[in-house]
């Protein structure tokens, strides 16, 4: 750069002083600019050529500097009329021109630029020369990749993206991860995450830290949590991706934030959860039979049922009986048909409350249970089908209000009633019960408590029939 303030462009600038500190100034800032420049006058000498140009060609500013084009050093002479054409043409059109050719280095090897050029003009508005930055064009390539990647990613992508600043708030989000987070993109940008997500947060604000502090972990991270969506919060398991982002610029890293990537798998997860549970329930069935069947009497072979059924799905449980109904003479089927009058139910078996332990017979003299109108157990009997129950809000006083009405532990939130039948006949109902800490009942719950009735409901039975 030093020898193109040497050439006679520069000198004719004079001895003035502040003149000649211009012409640092441009040198200083030509020499560190990441991109090759080059510059012409009027008649296409060689006035300016900076270092990245000497990094790329070998041509150093004092070899190239005064040379009329890049005709006999830096192209080949079967190219250079064409080269040194599209160059001068640059000076007489408007705007930048853009051109692809093949440059020679100093050791004689071609690398293919792509030039950007335009006309520099005098005070008289004349062309006085022109400019020529350059680069090589798989640099270029990449660069338009990077790009255009970046675009598909924020774009169009199918998984969601969003960049997180070091204080864990999003600053860029794409489509797919707004749509996921129920907002706007520029809606979403500098928001705290507790403010789109409200459980699971916690881990994921620990996982982006880690990355900040320590990197990317080695494998994707299965996240679940719930997100604060117009219609509702949702429960969503997104398989996480993180990668650290640091300055290019700085000598040393500088942390600017995370690459959050994420893809809803929410479904899969839950049919992988749907089948283990299957297969959990099903070998728990098995269990209990072969256990009841070691059972010399058939009311603890009942209990043993309820104890295998409690284990992974519910806090509780109860078995209560119909009592009262059976009339002289009349058989089973007729006296179950026949019932008049309110349904009685007197409890026969229940798991402790306040400690862990197995069910518990109780005394088969047990006064018929007060059960309000209207409560599961005894929709269960009437409608001889399960019932499903839950107490309605979040207030800790009015659930444990709710339980207490329905005679069930304290701490009960969700209840599933199933009808005990057998040989056409309803016996009574098992219900469990579930607290706070897990979710309600669903139909597939129904499903498996149905099972369960139907094993309790026979061996009941077979009590009644040896009581007689």
């Amino acid at each position: 750069m030093s020898a193109s303030r040497r050439s006679g462009a520069t000198d004719e600038l004079g001895p003035d002083e502040p003149e000649r500190d211009g012409a640092d100034l441009l040198a200083a800032l030509l020499d560190g600019m990441d991109a090759a420049l080059c510059a012409f006058d009027a008649d296409g000498i060689v006035t300016h050529w900076n270092r990245e140009a000497e990094r790329i060609l070998g041509w150093s500013a004092a070899e190239a500097v005064g040379r009329r084009g890049f005709s006999g050093w830096a192209v080949r002479s079967a190219d250079a009329d064409e080269v040194e054409a599209r160059l001068m043409a640059a000076m007489r059109a408007p705007g930048r021109q853009v051109h692809e050719f093949a440059l020679l280095t100093k050791d004689g090897g071609r690398i293919l630029v792509r030039t950007q050029s335009a006309a520099v003009r005098g005070p008289d508005g004349k062309p006085a020369g022109l400019y020529c930055a350059f680069s090589e064009v798989h640099t270029q390539i990449d660069l338009e990749r990077s790009i255009a990647l970046s675009e598909a990613l924020f774009e169009d992508a199918s998984w969601g993206v969003v960049l997180v600043d070091a204080d864990l708030r999003p600053a860029v989000v794409n489509v797919h991860a707004a749509r996921a987070l129920g907002a706007g993109r520029t809606a979403l940008l500098g928001r705290p995450l507790g403010d789109l997500i409200s459980q699971g947060v916690e881990e994921l604000e620990s996982a982006l830290a880690h990355v900040l502090a320590e990197g990317a972990p080695p494998a994707p991270a299965e996240l679940w949590v719930t997100v604060r969506l117009p219609e509702g919060d949702a429960r969503r398991c997104w398989r996480s991706g993180f990668v650290r982002l640091a300055s290019p610029l700085a000598e040393e890293p500088v942390p600017l934030g995370v690459g959050w990537l994420f893809q809803d798998v929410t479904e899969a997860k839950q049919t992988e959860q749907e089948a283990a549970q299957l297969r959990f329930r099903a070998n728990q069935l098995h269990r209990a039979t072969r256990a009841a069947a070691e059972c010399e009497d058939p009311a603890e072979a009942a209990t043993t049922h309820l104890d295998f059924a409690l284990a992974g799905f519910a806090d509780h449980a109860l078995i209560d009986l119909v009592v009262g109904d059976e009339q002289a003479g009349q058989s089973e089927r007729d006296a179950d048909e026949d019932r008049t009058g309110p349904v009685r139910l007197a409890r026969a078996a229940a798991t402790p409350s306040g400690a862990p332990g197995p069910s518990l017979l109780v005394s088969r003299t047990t006064l018929p249970l007060r059960y309000p109108e209207g409560h599961p157990a005894l929709q269960c009997v009437e409608r001889t089908g399960s019932v499903r129950a839950s107490a309605s809000g979040r207030d800790a006083a009015r659930a444990r209000e709710w339980a207490e009405t329905r005679q069930w532990p304290e701490g009960t939130v969700h209840a599933l009633c199933a009808v005990l039948r057998s040989r056409a006949r309803t016996l009574g109902v098992v219900t469990f019960l579930r607290g706070p800490s897990r979710t309600q009942f669903e139909r597939t719950d129904a499903t498996y408590a149905e099972s369960v009735a139907a094993r309790i409901a026979g061996t009941l039975d077979l009590v009644r029939v040896l009581d007689r």
